[in-house]
């Protein structure tokens, strides 16, 4: 049963609940505490005692969606639930957000009945995989070798090898994507929910977990079936349409890895500011030399960037779902590449402190975070296929940035993070967008909107500048774009490119929605209501993007906005609260 609190109307919903249910994490008699996660991480332990108080918290049932008997309302929620844990630990959300990620494609294609019982199963605390790749065609799912041949009773015998599987051997369900048709091709696969108390022991076996660099706890094994009988109504969805379900559930698998990048970021961030305001260098804080500072305040632009676009993809899900194959695309591109570079810019903050393991330092959570969020940009599509999908829609993003195709409603519904979301439809998700882009799309509107508000005097002059800069980049891009021609055999370094600089165009058309839709809200927290006055979020992400996507363009980052954004972060710091758009109180320090 779901624990109340779960229920929190706050700003962060239940995932703030969730947060203070756990307790403080510097407490190392909380079951989920950094020493914990630490000291698991060290023997290369699976974090059962941690997963099994998000259980008894309720939290499987906030993995099943509302119409199949759970309580996710919104995939929104689920963004902030998982942002919560992976802060804490990147390891215990992989393993135990997994059965979310296994589950989807029932969510996607299954039938009423089916998804109804699985989710009966996850809400009882079942663990549920997702066996989509192989040892030697990774990606490739075309290639996969694993067979369900049918049987005279209906069902499918299942034979070979899944391999790097998150939760294989832990999973008493796999959802597996299976080669039903000798020809194979894209209508030759099926998704089948196996489960494994059903059959014999000696039709499966789990394969070893390989020794592992990052998230050394978690279980990355896999499974090997030995024409092990699964009956008919394991079949999700119709038969040779398992690729189809394949791509659309990786659409909300990849929003929804988002999560794991911003609490990997929020730990790095809130780690870094502690050390500034106590370590002395050279006789002066390291806060106040000039380039920490700096590199500070780009490190927070960034991260705030890459929540805007986490919001706005997680709303999308239920607003704009026929365009969700470009937003996730983008975001699981660009999230992860963001938040690796803010870990390794935030090394330079931290020296040495950044390497140190067990106790030495912060129970070396920083060296962890560092290793853990490495995976966090190769599993659900890794950054080669997501840049991949972009270029395969090239040609609508082009034609519809040119005409300015907007879904104006859905738009709205996905960026006014007051606007209540209309019920995810999954009949609307689209495996190619026909729509395009619609941030993108409206970046023309949008930047006229900002350039009223900048002549009367409501936001700076360079905030005005830096989006008309946005608009050129983006025009140009779309030229580009439009010129794009595919190879005759393989795909150009100079496309992927241009898919690069455009996934940096939804996160910036993104952020510029959000910021004009919500500036007007109702903040009593001083300290996050200065992130949205005047932009000042907006211009220092906008800005720093920019300059590295197009230096000929854009300056850096203006020092003054550095500056003030470093002071809004200290001053969270100071409150009790995260460094985040939203008024997000920590944990720490609430025993």
């Amino acid at each position: 049963m779901t624990h109340p609190l779960l229920t929190d109307p706050g700003p962060a919903g239940p995932g703030a609940a969730l947060d203070r249910l756990l307790g403080d994490p510097e407490n190392p008699d909380r079951t989920f505490s950094y020493a914990r996660s630490a000291a698991l991480d060290d023997a290369e332990t699976f974090p059962l005692e941690i997963c099994r108080e998000l259980d008894a918290l309720g939290l499987p049932r906030h993995y099943v969606p509302v119409a199949h008997g759970g309580a996710l309302n919104g995939y929104d929620e689920a963004l902030h639930l998982m942002r919560v844990i992976a802060r804490r630990d990147l390891t215990v959300a992989i393993a135990h957000g997994k059965t979310f990620l296994g589950s989807v494609c029932v969510w996607v294609a299954g039938d009423p009945d089916q998804a109804r019982r699985l989710g009966e199963l996850v809400a009882e605390g079942a663990v549920v995989a997702w066996a989509l790749t192989e040892r030697l065609h990774g990606s490739d799912l075309l290639a996969g070798e694993v067979v369900a041949e049918p049987t005279e009773g209906g069902g499918y015998r299942l034979s070979g090898e899944k391999w790097l599987i998150n939760n294989a051997t832990r999973g008493r369900l796999l959802c597996v994507l299976a080669r039903t048709s000798a020809k194979g091709g894209a209508r030759g696969f099926s998704v089948l929910l196996v489960d494994k108390r059903e059959l014999p022991h000696d039709r499966y076996r789990p394969l070893p977990a390989p020794p592992l660099h990052g998230i050394r706890g978690a279980d990355i094994s896999g499974i090997a079936f030995d024409g092990a009988e699964v009956p008919a109504a394991a079949l999700v969805g119709r038969e040779g349409d398992g690729i189809e379900t394949v791509l659309k559930s990786l659409q909300l698998t990849r929003t929804l890895c988002s999560s794991l990048s911003l609490g990997a970021a929020d730990q790095a961030l809130g780690m870094a500011i502690e050390y500034t305001v106590e370590r002395h260098n050279f006789g002066r804080l390291l806060i106040d030399l000039p380039q920490t500072r700096r590199l500070v305040a780009d490190s927070y632009a960034e991260l705030l960037l890459a929540e805007a676009m986490a919001l706005v993809t997680a709303r999308s899900l239920h607003a704009l779902p026929g365009e969700l194959a470009v937003l996730s695309a983008a975001a699981k591109f660009l999230l992860p590449t963001l938040v690796d570079r803010l870990i390794r810019r935030l090394a330079k903050v931290m020296g040495s402190r950044s390497l140190l393991a067990g106790d030495t330092h912060r129970h070396g959570r920083f060296q962890k975070v560092q290793r853990d969020h490495r995976i966090v940009g190769i599993f659900d599509g890794s950054t080669v296929v997501n840049l991949q999908a972009l270029i395969a829609h090239f040609p609508v993003l082009a034609r519809g940035y040119r005409r300015g195709r907007t879904d104006t409603a859905g738009l709205l519904a996905a960026v006014d993070l007051r606007a209540e979301l209309p019920e995810f439809d999954r009949e609307r998700l689209e495996l190619l967008s026909r729509a395009g882009c619609s941030p993108v799309q409206a970046l023309p509107d949008a930047v006229r909107e900002l350039r009223g508000l900048a002549d009367a005097g409501d936001v700076p002059e360079s905030l005005a500048k830096v989006a008309t800069h946005w608009q050129e980049f983006t025009e140009e891009l779309t030229d580009r774009l439009a010129d794009h021609r595919p190879a005759a055999s393989g795909v150009p370094a100079e496309a992927f490119a241009l898919a690069e600089r455009y996934a940096g165009c939804v996160a910036a058309s993104a952020a510029l929605q959000l910021w004009l839709r919500n500036r007007g809200a109702d903040r009593p927290d001083t300290a996050t209501a200065a992130l949205w006055e005047s932009g000042l979020w907006l211009e220092a992400a906008l800005s720093g993007l920019l300059h590295r996507l197009a230096p000929q363009l854009q300056e850096p980052c203006p020092d003054d906005v550095a500056e003030r954004l470093v002071q809004v972060l200290l001053t969270q710091a100071e409150d009790g609260l995260l460094p985040s758009l939203l008024p997000y109180s920590r944990t720490e320090n609430t025993r």
